[in-house]
This record gives C-alpha cells, structure tokens and sequence, in this order.
C-alpha cells in the first residue's frame, strides 16, 4: 500500500504516545470511522472532550492520515495482515525444565553427563505454543547469564 510522506507523517505522530495517549488515540480512530460513515460532513466530529488538549493542526493532519488509510486499506480489500507494519514476536507465559542423562550413545559406552530438557509456552494472537529444547548445564548457565543482561538493560532503559 503506497501512502503519501504527510499520510506517513500523520500516522506517525498519530502513533506517538507523548501526541495522543491511549484514550485519545481511541478517540480519533472511531471519530475517523464515523466520518467515513457518516451520509453528512459533520464540521464537530473532532470537538471530543478526549481531543482537546492536543494541538489542532496535529489534530487534523492525524485525522486526515488516518482516514486517508482506512480509504487505502478498504479500496485494496487489506486485512489485518496485510495492514500491519510490525511484527509482534510470541510471549513465554510459562517455563518448566527436567533434568536428564546421557547414560550411553551409539558411540560411547558411558557417558554420564546431564541435560536440561527446556520448555517455553509462549502465546501469540491468542494461540499458544511450546518451543522444546535441550542444553547442557553449561550452555544453560550461559542463556541464564544472557536474560539477566537483558533484563538489566531493559531496566536501565525504563528508568530514563
């Protein structure tokens, strides 16, 4: 779907959380549809008490952006996965592990080393899913060394 830079521009500040919060974004998308919608051009339809405190011009550039895509998405018969611009990667709801041995193989008679046996669910657009591996304790220690720097970055990044 081709858009236009000031369409791109609208969508983008549309999508900027320090331009519209989240109940205001709400707010200009049903107010978009509705003046799709509408048989009769209602010069009020963004006199919202949600859109008040956000800059007029901004106001309108977004809402033309926005009911400029919605004309696109419905002219080119698109659907969720076609008007997406992202992908969200699945979430992990929940972690179990067992531990196990190697006892002996084809190659060796014993072995005698442990591994992990790893479970993640993880849910997608509703759809859950379970991603199985397998690690040595070593390789293990170091994943669990690479979450826990994750992790701290995140933090260092949420608190600025």
């Amino acid at each position: 779907m081709e858009l236009s830079e000031s369409v791109q521009r609208g969508l983008q500040s549309l999508a900027d959380p320090s331009s519209f919060d989240r109940r205001s974004y709400q707010v200009l998308v049903d107010v978009s549809f509705r003046s799709l919608l509408s048989s009769q051009a209602d010069p009020s339809v963004l006199d919202q008490p949600e859109l008040k405190q956000i800059d007029q011009i901004l106001l309108k550039q977004s809402h033309t952006a926005a009911t400029t895509f919605i004309l696109e998405a419905v002219k080119q018969n698109a659907d969720k996965s076609t008007i997406s611009i992202g992908r969200c990667p699945p979430h992990i709801h929940d972690a179990s592990w067992c531990l196990q041995y190697h006892v002996k193989n084809d190659q060796v008679d014993k072995i005698n080393e442990p591994f992990y046996l790893i479970s993640l669910n993880t849910e997608k657009e509703r759809s859950s899913d379970d991603i199985n591996f397998t690690c040595t304790v070593e390789q293990l220690q170091d994943l669990v060394g690479k979450l826990k720097d994750a992790a701290k970055s995140v933090e260092k990044a949420s608190q600025m």
